[in-house]
């Protein structure tokens, strides 16, 4: 028992690893969803800007970590060597700068994919096992207006009975993974609105207006590595008096316009 306890203490993280942004009091923070479902604030970056901190490697006391290198990682992208193989003993910070990151593509939390930005520590411990830790930290891109938003019409009717004109102003999300024969598709149906109830009358016009900001949208992504994309739809339902449904759906594009303080 006594050489179980042993070695179980040999593997434990002889250290606390933390990593802070240089920024990250001032930086806007914004909630993300992790895979165990809880919600943490992280911070916001765009594509293009500089990633910079400090990582801090702090000894248990009494305790000394005998490493064979420290490094970080932009996952996916970049790595940084911030030390040689060596030993620390005390309190020990590692400044680090990522220059003009290229992220062109949203966070994504979705039903069956992920696209995540994670800062990754690794200090390589060979036999003892390396300690890592990880920062997570949220991207969103920006576009202009477009210059041809052209207005939505949809229409659904009964032949020769009723005939409804849908038209929206501005031009369900639906997520697919894999491609080809191996495509898996995701459909989520993000809000309903109950447009009418009752017998229409001719000519009637009913004013809508969606509002997006209480739902968790991004961008449509098209394609994505060849991995996965996400649309967004509008459905049209008409049910008559039999119950019976007739639909019309349309695709809309989503983007995200700078947000205004």
């Amino acid at each position: 028992m006594r050489m179980k306890n042993y070695l179980l203490g040999a593997f434990k993280p002889s250290c606390n690893v933390s990593i802070a942004f240089s920024d990250g009091k001032t930086r806007k923070q914004v909630p993300l969803k992790k895979g165990n479902g809880q919600t943490v604030l992280v911070p916001l970056f765009q594509s293009q800007e500089n990633i910079t901190g400090k990582v801090t490697i702090d000894p248990l006391q009494g305790k000394k970590v005998d490493h064979n290198g420290v490094k970080i990682e932009l996952l996916g992208q970049i790595v940084r060597e911030l030390d040689v193989p060596g030993e620390i003993y005390e309190r020990k910070t590692y400044p680090f700068e990522f220059s003009t990151v290229e992220m062109p593509y949203e966070t994504y939390n979705g039903v069956n994919v992920r696209l995540r930005y994670v800062l990754k520590v690794t200090i390589s411990r060979g036999y003892a096992g390396s300690i890592v830790e990880y920062q997570d930290f949220v991207v969103r891109n920006y576009s202009p207006l477009p210059s041809i938003n052209n207005g939505i019409k949809m229409e659904v009717g009964i032949e020769d009975c009723l005939h409804i004109e849908f038209e929206y102003n501005k031009s369900k999300r639906r997520e697919s993974t894999g491609s080809g024969a191996n495509t898996h598709v995701e459909t989520e149906t993000l809000a309903k609105y109950e447009l009418m109830d009752g017998a229409p009358v001719r000519g009637e016009s009913i004013p809508v207006r969606l509002f997006l900001s209480p739902y968790e949208l991004t961008p449509t992504h098209r394609n994505i590595n060849n991995k996965f994309s996400v649309k967004y739809y509008l459905n049209l339902v008409l049910v008559d008096e039999e119950d019976r449904r007739y639909f019309k759906q349309q695709e809309i594009t989503i983007y995200r316009l700078q947000e205004t303080t």
